[in-house]
């Protein structure tokens, strides 16, 4: 499959406002990503670049991967905003293959919709998942990724949040962490969904699945 992802690695200095503004709000990072890409793009910027991020905490403090369909423009962030690096990862997708054992690291807004004889809430209610329910959740849509996971350890982390400033909307996503190892059965179906993202909250620091050969 022909295809060119970009991944660009961000630290954000503590000491500068807007880095630290942007940690706090999944809406005012999501801006400040899509900042790296040519204006005039139009409603669907973020569909059009490929864009999905994930913020990341480091026992040096914050840092964020930034995936995107096309190469990222450093220069238009404010140089004292924090480094930035990016890379192609076509090296990586060339390499992938059935069999291949990757390690894994997935931040989603892993859900599910309530059918219509609920209990639980409103009929067709989006409702996040947790723990066990979780890890089903990741297991069963890394089955439809092209992946066989052989390992799953997951962590709840802050919910995803901030205020649209179109319509003052609150932006609000429940985030988990997976972390582990799995084996490549269709490589192909893992490149699309690596492009694409998984499950919700796309533009809001959710569904960028990362791999790395397993060491």
């Amino acid at each position: 499959m022909t295809l060119d992802l970009w991944l660009t690695r961000i630290i954000p200095d503590p000491r500068h406002r807007d880095a630290r503004r942007d940690i706090r709000s999944a809406v005012g990072l999501h801006h400040r990503i899509m900042m790296l890409f040519p204006d005039g793009l139009g409603s669907e910027a973020r569909q059009q670049t490929g864009a999905l991020f994930r913020l990341d905490e480091t026992p040096h403090g914050h840092a964020v991967l930034v995936q995107s369909t096309i190469a990222p423009d450093a220069t238009r962030l404010d140089p004292a905003y924090g480094q930035v690096q990016s890379k192609s990862l076509r090296p990586l997708l060339h390499k992938m293959e059935q069999g291949m054992r990757v390690q894994y690291r997935l931040t989603a807004n892993a859900t599910r919709k309530l059918g219509h004889n609920t209990t639980a809430g409103r009929p067709r209610q989006v409702v996040p998942l947790h723990g066990a329910d979780a890890e089903d959740w990741w297991e069963r849509q890394a089955a439809t990724s092209g992946l066989t996971l052989s390992s799953v350890s997951s962590a709840r982390l802050d919910d995803a949040h901030g205020e649209r400033a179109s319509d003052k909307r609150s932006i609000t996503h429940a985030r988990t962490r997976f972390d582990g190892t799995a084996l490549i059965t269709d490589p192909d179906a893992l490149i699309t969904r690596l492009a694409a993202g998984i499950g919700r909250g796309k533009a809001y620091g959710c569904g960028l699945l990362s791999i790395a050969p397993a060491r």
